[in-house]
């Protein structure tokens, strides 16, 4: 089989068990993965514009490595950590 990963990242690792263990809900979890993951995605485009407004991936990554990926394994790792906001509708 070429092509193949022997330690796949991404959706398989870290195991979202571990990932809704460090999260309030799957909701939160959902949307503190996607947000990280835009700020890595547009930090990456900012690169080679000399911009610098996002920070970068914490963890180490690859090139073919997605931004989601790099999100959820930065929250499993403890890099970064969720917090409750106050609704002010509510």
């Amino acid at each position: 089989m070429s092509g193949t990963v022997a330690d796949p990242i991404g959706i398989t690792n870290p195991p979202i068990d571990d990932l809704l263990k460090k999260s309030q809900s799957k909701y939160q979890l959902v949307i503190y993965s996607a947000k990280r993951a835009r700020q890595i995605n547009a930090y990456y485009s900012q690169l080679g514009e000399g911009l610098l407004e996002y920070v970068g991936p914490l963890v180490e990554t690859t090139p073919e490595e997605k931004p989601l990926s790099i999100a959820m394994r930065e929250l499993d790792r403890g890099l970064l950590e969720t917090k409750a906001f106050d609704d002010p509708d509510a």
